[in-house]
């Protein structure tokens, strides 16, 4: 028996790989499902099963394409209603794979039809717990996702069939089976996960505060609803794909593949009203860019924050990327549901340069800099991160906006007013400059290296744990 966690650090996201006996099962696929074929292929092995522990909201799954490519059976729990052909397993049934069983538990809490997977190994005895959303590491799944689909869920009652799936269903099993969750620390699927992706029931019993000896239902509720944040807008848009079906990513990949000319890109640009994603690492963005392009460098949270910040995810995308990175950009999009990408600028953004287009760049200053001028002026510093991270420490005079909630706070801006704008390390802080100045400000500062920097240049008094300042 081979279990191999694929784990995917931007989305916080782990996928399973199952193998006994020449039987595969892929548990929580992502979309670009390759890789899982070509593992399988390798061991001279045939996916036999794609199992899905409930309808994701924080990515697309690969379920559809696997199924399509392999012959695969598209596994769900009691309750789902997917539109397209899967098998619905009954509660505690076993799926055979190979010489090991995998029991279908299901665990209604996160969402109404989320399993979990307990595998059973050659012996018959219980090893593992695919625990999907319902249990992760130091943490149990949100359970006020679902209602963004059906109204009639509240996170109240949400959380009460949460409270009785743990107790019931997973509190009695094995103390040393082994917890697999689909996601770790940084995912928006649930609020104080650690940072380790694997770990023992027992342990979890030990430390996970959800699952605490004597805590009541009403006190468990309480604890689930509280501290929660505001879940990103794309998420009942990718609940909806998981349900109803999607392009195939090779579809996606051939439309997004597409090489433009500077001529070619400018003109499809103008003729579409695509947005400009400009993809490429944050320095090389602050020293030159298309005007009005808007930035998310592929190697940051790239993928939770194109849902955050573009809110249509029909929207049309022409990328700027890193020559070579291209097919990655558009993969990385496809993830959460953003199929439309229509093409890329061929030989990134020097051939753009080298063609003699318009270009804009961002101004910037360092913290020793903003703090002579400081001394001398009262300056509008922009904190863009997030209200907790303010709230714990900032430069004090600092107003918070964060970047998550952009759209609510610009409209108290003025246009020709100059603001230096920071986040914590300087990746937050560009993408917010470029978004504004695709909507006219043009008088952003960003500070460079951030509060980071900011802090360890010592020239800043800091306040903590103050309310945050909201006048502009």
């Amino acid at each position: 028996m081979k279990i191999e966690q694929i784990y995917t650090g931007c989305l916080a996201q782990g996928a399973y790989y199952i193998e006994s006996k020449g039987e595969v099962a892929i548990i929580d696929p992502l979309r670009e499902v390759q890789p899982y074929i070509a593992r399988a292929d390798r061991n001279g092995a045939k996916i036999k099963y794609v199992l899905e522990t409930h309808f994701h909201a924080d990515f697309v799954s690969g379920h559809i394409d696997l199924a399509r490519k392999t012959g695969a059976a598209i596994v769900y729990g009691p309750t789902a209603k997917p539109s397209f052909d899967a098998y619905i397993a009954k509660d505690n049934e076993e799926l055979p794979l190979g010489d090991i069983k995998i029991r279908v538990l299901h665990t209604p809490g996160h969402t109404m039809e989320s399993v979990c997977y307990l595998l059973i190994n050659e012996k018959g005895k219980p090893v593992g717990l695919f625990s999907g959303d319902t249990l992760f590491i130091g943490d149990v799944g949100r359970p006020d996702l679902a209602q963004k689909v059906s109204a009639d869920l509240t996170p109240e009652k949400l959380a009460g069939h949460l409270y009785d799936s743990l107790r019931n269903k997973i509190l009695p099993l094995p103390d040393d089976i082994v917890i697999y969750p689909a996601h770790g620390a940084g995912s928006a699927c649930g609020k104080n996960m650690s940072k380790e992706t694997v770990d023992t029931l027992g342990n979890q019993k030990a430390t996970n505060h959800a699952l605490r000896p004597g805590l009541s239902r009403e006190d468990f509720i309480k604890e689930a609803l509280t501290g929660l944040t505001e879940s990103p807008a794309y998420f009942p848009l990718n609940v909806l794909m998981n349900i109803r079906g999607y392009d195939s990513i090779d579809q996606v990949l051939q439309r997004g593949k597409q090489a433009f000319s500077p001529d070619e890109f400018e003109e499809v640009a103008n003729q579409t009203g695509a947005l400009i994603l400009d993809t490429r690492n944050v320095e090389s963005f602050k020293r030159g860019f298309i005007p009005n392009s808007i930035f998310i460098g592929i190697d940051g949270n790239f993928a939770p924050w194109v849902g955050a910040l573009i809110p249509d995810i029909k929207q049309q995308i022409l990328l700027v990327a890193e020559p070579g990175r291209e097919e990655e950009a558009i993969t990385r999009l496809a993830r959460v549901g953003y199929d439309h990408c229509i093409g890329y600028l061929e030989g990134g953004f020097e051939a753009w340069k080298n063609a003699g287009k318009e270009i804009d760049a961002i101004d910037a200053i360092t913290p020793e800099a903003l703090a002579e001028m400081a001394e001398k002026n009262d300056l509008p510093i922009l904190d863009v991160r997030r209200q907790s991270e303010y709230d714990s420490e900032h430069a004090l005079g600092a107003i918070n906006m964060p970047l998550d909630h952009i759209n609510d706070h610009t409209v108290d801006m003025i246009k020709d007013k100059t603001y230096y704008v920071h986040c914590e390390g300087g990746y937050r802080s560009v993408i917010f400059n470029s978004i504004l100045k695709a909507r006219g400000y043009d008088n952003l500062v960003d500070v460079s290296g951030g509060f980071k920097k900011l802090k360890e240049s010592g020239k800043f008094p800091l306040s903590q744990y103050v309310k945050p300042t909201t006048m502009l």
